[in-house]
């Protein structure tokens, strides 16, 4: 039997605040969960770990919600193209649905490629800066040393 959570165990486990989860929830970041007949929400472990996902995705790899929701489509997308594959029995019919994972896959890849170059390019500023203050400071050294 899969266990229930409310929200209040799901914010201490997610890390995230009641009002977080409820508006990841209103912007479809997150499944609506099903609700007791007063109205609660319901969570399960599938709830707590798709939050685990959009917070390492928004965290360690930066992405804004927008980017969020972008993202989590296009991995609904690859799971609808796998689901189809599954139940497709033809050779033809098989090789369409593995080009459309295909397809779903580039996709992310692309997404994730395009915030690295971004992530570089913001490294690169930093170490380039650094660079310039090293220099500054060895300048500083040969014009003032200090015996």
């Amino acid at each position: 039997m899969e266990e229930n959570f409310k929200i209040d165990d799901v914010a201490k486990q997610s890390g995230l605040s009641k009002r977080t989860i409820r508006y990841y929830e209103e912007i479809g970041l997150l499944k609506a969960p099903p609700r007791s007949k007063g109205g609660t929400r319901i969570y399960s472990q599938e709830h707590i770990d798709a939050l685990e996902k959009v917070t390492t995705f928004k965290e360690v790899l930066g992405f804004s919600l927008q980017e969020l929701q972008h993202f989590l489509g296009l991995r609904e997308t690859f799971e609808r193209e796998k689901e189809r594959y599954r139940r497709t029995k033809d050779p033809i019919g098989q090789k369409e649905k593995l080009s459309g994972i295909i397809n779903a896959l580039d996709e992310q890849i692309q997404v994730i490629d395009e915030k690295m170059k971004k992530l570089l390019s913001v490294q690169n500023d930093l170490i380039a800066l650094r660079e310039r203050a090293r220099a500054q400071i060895e300048k500083l050294e040969h014009e003032n040393p200090s015996d």
